[in-house]
C-alpha cells in the first residue's frame, strides 16, 4: 500500500503541472511511510490520507534510487531546474525543504559537494513515488481515504 498526504480524497490520480519544481519532475507524488504521508497532509486545514494498491508494470520505465547518492542529486537538481525525464516512475529520498537549501547552496557553490553530504544526513527515513505518466498512474487502484486531525 501507498500514501498520498493532501487535503482531500483523491480517487482518480491526476498529473498536475505546479508552479513549483519538484525532486522527480512533474507528476503524481506518494509515499511508502503512511508517516509521512500524515506530515504532508498537516500542512493543510482538511488533512486527507489516500491509499492505493501499487501494482508495479514491468513495461514502464522506472527508475529507483535506494538512498541519496551522487547520481540522485544530480537527477533531483536537474528536475528542480524543469529538466524533463523520460521514465514513467522514479521514487527514492525526498530532499525536503532543508535539503533542497543545502541543494541551492551546492549550485551557487556556496557549499563543496563533500559538504553537502555532509549536512544532508536524514534524522528520519522518507521516501517518494513520482507517477510521471498517465501509464503509471494506471498502476494504482483507490483503497479509501482517512482524515486526521490538524
Amino acid at each position: 500500500m501507498i500514501f498520498h498526504g493532501g487535503y482531500t480524497e483523491i480517487r482518480l490520480p491526476e498529473i498536475i503541472n505546479g508552479r513549483y519544481a519538484k525532486d522527480f519532475g512533474v507528476g503524481f507524488y506518494c509515499t511508502e511511510l503512511k508517516e509521512q504521508a500524515v506530515r504532508w497532509a498537516r500542512r493543510f486545514d482538511t488533512p486527507v490520507i489516500s491509499m492505493y494498491d501499487f501494482k508495479h508494470d514491468t513495461t514502464l520505465r522506472e527508475l529507483v534510487f535506494s538512498e541519496m547518492t551522487e547520481p540522485w542529486l544530480e537527477f533531483v537538481v536537474n528536475s528542480r531546474a524543469g529538466v524533463e525525464h523520460d521514465y514513467d516512475i522514479v521514487s527514492g529520498p525526498m530532499a525536503n525543504d532543508q535539503i533542497y537549501n543545502y541543494i541551492s547552496d551546492y549550485i551557487n557553490g556556496v557549499l563543496t559537494k563533500e559538504q553537502f553530504w555532509v549536512l544532508a544526513k536524514f534524522k528520519h527515513p522518507t521516501h517518494q513515488i513520482c507517477f510521471c505518466t498517465e501509464n503509471a498512474l494506471k498502476c494504482l487502484t483507490f483503497i479509501k481515504s482517512e482524515d486526521y486531525d490538524r
